[in-house]
């Protein structure tokens, strides 16, 4: 059940409607029927893995704070270091077995052929469970919680499971920490007024993203990336460009669709995006790009690796192992872990140029606080990034490879031939593409300084409803949708 679609726009009211008319203590009850059927509407059998996950973290963390009462330090502590060991190691064994298990087989008998070594490594043929790497780390953020301390075990299963299972943000986040949201399963929502109208703008906003904005310029970047080999310069370029803000908006928007529908109900998700493409280095970007992702992995992989607290090599280590795991964690492909890898030597290679920044900017005596020095910041950390999607997006390293390389090909013309507009949009949905494009960035430049739902809650109603209207009619008139209402799934969903 994708959030762009019909069954969705009608499942979400019906689940709404009757979570505010039954009483509160049934109401966890029903959202976890509700969440499972969001789930089961995709792979019904699948639904079997997250009960899997959910019973083996939830037993971990009795498990752990019955060894907390084990008088013998030596004993609890083996005891705790057990149960997180086994709760780790079966939830990352299933998604090691369908996520990964084709991918390292395929690269062990690539490593044997190099050396005239034939070997039969069994494959399986396994449908990808939708979200899995989602839930999965959400369902282990638990179990390491409560073994730190940070938490305690949740005694109610039925809210437990909600927590995995919570359908606004299951299958592509926000991760959230049950320190952030289980707890809010025990509040008793009331309909607040304010609260549902800001929920549904946020819906709003996050729709006009997905079918706006990122379904049209996914066509240009599908031409252009499924058929490397008859492209060249500024259309490569392009379509890298139009990938950056299309995954950005898909991603976004399923985030601000999750976000919005949970406030609605009355709960609060994580912010999970905040003007990356603002950002000034690409430290600040992966603080501002997938917000709750970064967090997962600095509290759980790069803090008990060292963090900062090491020598200045081992911390460039922390690093390269966080992004590269990043990179595998978003798919089973070497693309994604050159991507991940790029993003590492990107913050590794600025830190060591550092001094040296330091000192060509105090010799040329250049101003650092000006709005040229900081576009410029903005714009090369843009590249940088855009320069990684390549790998990203692509289907494969040779055909990245390929992109890259008749990518430094001059061909101005394009934009005065019309030839711009032979890669999949024609010129009224070109301009269309660009209008999406500003539209998001002028949102996004109001949203750093400033609440916009909070600012157009503030103006005329003419004005509001005009804003509101305006939005819909884009959404159903000029969207992107397939024949029969064909809904695009969101990129995310592959992870």
């Amino acid at each position: 059940m994708l959030f762009n679609s019909m069954h969705f726009l009608l499942f979400f009211p019906i689940v709404t409607f009757i979570y505010f008319f039954i009483p509160h203590k049934f109401r966890y009850i029903w959202l976890l029927i509700t969440s499972y059927y969001f789930y089961m509407s995709w792979n019904p059998k699948y639904a079997l893995l997250i009960g899997i996950s959910t019973i083996i973290t939830y037993l971990s963390g009795i498990l752990i704070e019955k060894s907390n009462k084990i008088t013998d330090k030596q004993k609890s502590k083996f005891f705790k270091k057990l149960w997180v060991f086994l709760s780790l190691f079966i939830n990352l064994s299933i998604l090691f077995l369908f996520k990964y298990c084709n991918f390292f087989t395929y690269t062990l008998t690539k490593i044997f052929s190099l050396i005239n070594i034939t070997i039969k490594v069994p494959s399986f043929d396994f449908i990808l469970p939708v979200g899995i790497s989602f839930y999965t780390f959400q369902a282990l953020s638990y179990t390491i919680d409560v073994y730190r301390g940070n938490i305690k075990f949740e005694k109610n299963l039925g809210k437990y499971a909600l927590f995995v299972s919570f359908f606004p943000q299951l299958v592509a986040g926000p991760i959230e920490k049950s320190k952030d949201l289980l707890n809010q399963f025990n509040e008793k929502h009331i309909f607040d007024y304010n609260r549902v109208k800001n929920g549904l703008v946020l819906m709003l906003w996050g729709f006009f993203q997905k079918v706006f904005i990122s379904d049209r310029l996914a066509i240009l970047v599908d031409t252009v990336f499924n058929n490397p080999s008859n492209y060249k310069g500024l259309e490569i370029i392009v379509a890298s460009v139009f990938f950056a803000i299309q995954i950005y908006c898909d991603f976004s928007s399923y985030s601000n669709i999750a976000r919005g529908a949970a406030e609605v109900m009355g709960f609060d998700l994580s912010l999970n995006f905040k003007q990356p493409y603002f950002s000034k280095s690409i430290q600040e970007f992966w603080r501002r790009w997938h917000i709750t992702l970064g967090a997962w992995f600095k509290d759980y992989l790069y803090i008990p690796l060292g963090g900062n607290k090491c020598s200045k090599w081992r911390r460039y280590f922390n690093n390269m192992v966080v992004f590269l795991i990043s990179g595998l964690w978003h798919g089973a492909a070497i693309n994604f872990i050159i991507w991940g890898g790029l993003h590492g030597f990107y913050i590794i290679i600025g830190d060591m140029l550092k001094p040296l920044k330091e000192k060509i900017i105090n010799n040329l005596k250049i101003k650092t606080n000006v709005f040229s020095f900081k576009l410029f910041q903005t714009l090369f950390t843009f590249i940088l990034v855009d320069f990684s999607w390549i790998f990203f997006r692509a289907n494969s390293f040779s055909e990245a490879k390929l992109l890259i390389k008749n990518m430094f090909y001059f061909n101005p013309w394009i934009f005065t031939s019309g030839s711009i507009y032979k890669l999949g949009l024609d010129q009224k949905d070109f301009k269309m593409s660009i209008l999406g494009i500003l539209i998001v960035f002028i949102i996004d430049n109001i949203a750093r300084n400033k609440d916009v739902r909070v600012e157009l809650s503030n103006q005329n109603i003419v004005f509001r409803w005009a804003i509101y209207l305006s939005a819909i009619c884009f959404i159903l008139i000029l969207g992107i949708y397939g024949a029969g209402y064909d809904a695009n799934q969101f990129i995310y969903f592959q992870f």
